[in-house]
């Protein structure tokens, strides 16, 4: 049975992974069609960074892959079926989590020819600007720079999109950054990863810009620590997992920067 877990496109639907199968393994729970993040094919900067911390332990990655939604660390983690989550805010819950191996923060991602730089949500501009935001369900305020942006009154000339995507297609986060390639909107609001990710693959490239909160944004965080998650009674696996992020610190910097992470 432990060899059905080595196929990398298996998809768990119901039965635990015998305890067994974990010796010289990585259980890795992961999303199959989740760039820059993860992917079945082994493209994200996760899938990399889970062969290196493997590689650090003696151990060999194995996946179980489920979409990245609402009921994912249900079927995934807490069930057993795999032990770690690669990349999770640092202290979310049902979760224990590792030491932060980066912090990013959301970025403004726009065409070359929008000057000067944007950094600040109290920019003048960003009142004439179409910004394309992503947002959970209608919600543009399900997101920090959503909050901000509707507190100082700037609403109408947001376009959202959603954070899921079209998960039937290739990339399915991209479309926010596309929008912005193709002119549909001005400038968009998006977490790191996903700006450095998406906007250097444009023709041309986009223009990828902190954004600074001002104190007015002190109770609304854009820049988050992230970290490993595993169980909260597998606190053995969260100590090796510590040791590997410091041991391996400057070849995980390197990998997020070849990604276009913005630390």
């Amino acid at each position: 049975m432990c060899s059905v877990f080595k196929t990398l496109a298996v998809f768990v639907v119901s039965g635990a992974i015998p305890a067994y199968c974990a010796g010289g393994v990585l259980r890795v729970c992961a999303d199959p069609n989740n760039l820059p993040y993860s992917h079945q094919n082994e493209q994200g900067f996760e899938n990399k960074l889970a062969q290196l911390v493997a590689h650090d332990m003696g151990r060999t990655v194995q996946y179980v892959w489920w979409p990245q939604r609402q009921s994912f660390l249900r079927y995934t983690l807490l069930e057993h079926r795999c032990d770690v989550v690669m990349g999770v805010a640092a202290g979310a819950e049902e979760m224990r989590t590792t030491r932060p191996y980066y912090r990013s923060s959301f970025v403004f991602v726009a065409r070359p020819d929008l000057t000067p730089a944007l950094h600040s949500l109290d920019d003048p501009r960003l009142r004439q600007l179409r910004i394309g935001l992503h947002v959970v369900g209608e919600d543009y305020s399900s997101v920090p720079p959503g909050q901000a942006l509707a507190e100082r009154g700037i609403t109408k000339n947001i376009v959202g999109y959603t954070i899921y995507g079209d998960y039937s297609g290739a990339n399915p986060r991209a479309p926010l950054i596309d929008a912005v390639a193709q002119r549909k909107v001005d400038v968009a609001i998006v977490w790191g990863p996903m700006g450095g990710y998406f906007a250097r693959s444009e023709n041309p490239p986009l223009r990828v810009m902190s954004l600074a909160a001002t104190p007015r944004d002190k109770l609304l965080p854009f820049s988050f620590d992230i970290a490993m998650g595993v169980r909260t009674d597998d606190d053995a696996l969260r100590r090796e997992l510590d040791a590997v992020i410091a041991r391996e610190a400057p070849a995980i910097r390197s990998l997020l920067q070849s990604y276009g992470v913005p630390l």
